[in-house]
């Protein structure tokens, strides 16, 4: 029913009606009072709750994970500030149908005074033309807009809207929290599951509680299956909560940014040398239906980038293991992919290599087109050899010292260092090349 056209809360009052609704629903916190977890956000005393209870909220972006409390908070600032409170999904709902909704609001308001709350659920999947639309009606008041969503709104807002509101990050509830919504929705006679005298066994709780990570909705929507396998005054077991959940599906986004999260875990984990969090992370990405080559690649740059010349082998034991899983597929493969965190992890670290390159890209943007020395050219022809190219030039090889007196670089930057060696692992050897290398150079 739309709340412009009558009382919707008849619908709560109706006991046969409310007896239906899901118990996730029925307990949905009524005050804030009730409302568990956000307390950095919506505690007694931060500026939003101060806010709220006088009256003077604007527009806002409510950012976080499932079952995490957005909906709700945005119902009770709503009913704290006494105004109408409009919920709709950008999945299901339509820019025209939500611009006649805030037209009516734009006109109740000038009329009695009441301001409307109108909350976007996943307001990340409009695009950035249905997202425009709701500017105008932003900046004169028409609405106070709610938007909630699981993404970064860094990247799914667009920037004027983003600009216009308030961005609260609410963080994914405890097990403590959940383990306290359990018990209330148990005890709670009138909406809950009191009045079927029921409890949890201690160890199902906690279970339960771990399971949900950090989704109230979840685990009041798994108790309630629980529950309705019972007869009244049973106990939830942990036996049975086990089995009504199953496999529990892994929070990882493949398109999102939790998947970038997840690869930067793995890639810093391994530079910090654990192995415990690399494997951890690995599984994580994995479970969550991660592409094993896409990690693969992750890691060839890995070996390249942050082991580099301390452990060459790295490189190859990579390459390795890429063919390893291409032969074998998974889920056997994996343990080549699983035996690459390991070792990179394990391994000595230098960047040396990397930054050096970097150096001599930069040299050549700036220097540009330096000539090539002519004792380094080549000389197919007679006429290039009569024009000077390669005339000096001394073979290595055929030396009787280790290096030979001449330069490489173009004159302009002869002297230039580009590479600076570590003393870690195998990075030694090259260190004591180029130490020698110089050292005669500065003799001759």
């Amino acid at each position: 029913m739309d709340i412009f056209d009558g009382d919707d809360n008849n619908i709560e009052r109706d006991p046969v009606i409310a007896a239906r609704r899901p118990l996730a629903d029925r307990m949905r916190p009524e005050t804030f009072d009730q409302f568990g977890g956000q307390e950095k956000i919506i505690g007694p005393g931060t500026p939003l709750r101060r806010a709220i209870e006088e009256g003077r909220v604007g527009s806002l972006i409510f950012w976080g994970p499932p079952g995490s409390g957005k909906t709700t908070l945005a119902h009770l600032i709503a009913k704290t500030c006494k105004g109408d409170f409009l919920p709709y999904s950008a999945v299901v709902s339509s820019i025209k149908e939500l611009k006649e909704v805030i037209l009516r609001a734009k006109k109740r308001k000038k009329m009695y005074g009441v301001a409307t709350y109108l909350f976007i659920d996943e307001i990340h999947r409009f695009n950035k033309a249905q997202q425009d639309a709701f500017l105008p009606f932003v900046e004169d008041g028409s609405i106070t807009l709610i938007g909630a969503t699981t993404e970064n709104p860094s990247f799914e807002v667009i920037t004027p809207l983003l600009s216009r509101m308030r961005v609260c990050v609410l963080e994914r509830l405890t097990q403590a929290h959940i383990e306290k919504i359990i018990d209330n929705a148990l005890t709670d006679a009138e909406r809950g599951l009191g009045s079927r005298r029921m409890n949890i066994e201690s160890k199902g709780r906690e279970y339960l509680a771990a399971q949900a990570d950090g989704d109230a909705r979840r685990a009041l929507s798994v108790l309630e299956t629980a529950a309705d396998d019972l007869t009244d005054g049973k106990e939830i077991t942990y036996d049975l909560l086990k089995n009504v959940i199953g496999k529990r599906s892994i929070i990882y986004d493949k398109s999102a940014e939790e998947h970038y999260n997840i690869i930067s875990a793995l890639h810093k984990s391994i530079r910090g040398g654990d192995i415990d969090a690399g494997l951890y992370w690995l599984a994580r990405m994995l479970k969550g239906g991660e592409e094993p080559l896409y990690i693969l690649r992750r890691l060839v740059r890995f070996a390249s980038e942050d082991v580099g010349l301390a452990d060459p082998f790295a490189l190859t034991f990579c390459m390795s293991a890429v063919e390893s899983f291409r032969f074998l597929g998974p889920p056997e493969g994996e343990l080549a992919i699983a035996q690459v965190v390991i070792y990179l992890a394990a391994a000595p670290k230098s960047v040396s290599a990397y930054k050096a390159f970097g150096q001599a890209m930069s040299e050549v943007e700036r220097s540009e087109n330096l000539p090539v020395p002519m004792h380094i050219r080549n000389a197919p022809t007679g006429l290039m050899k009569d024009l000077g190219y390669g005339e000096g030039y001394i073979y290595p090889p055929d030396s009787d010292t280790p290096f030979v007196d001449q330069t490489f670089l173009p004159e302009n930057i002869a002297n230039r260092r580009f590479y600076y060696p570590t003393e870690r692992g195998r990075e030694r050897k090259i260190a004591a090349h180029l130490t020698a290398f110089r050292e005669y150079r500065k003799k001759k």
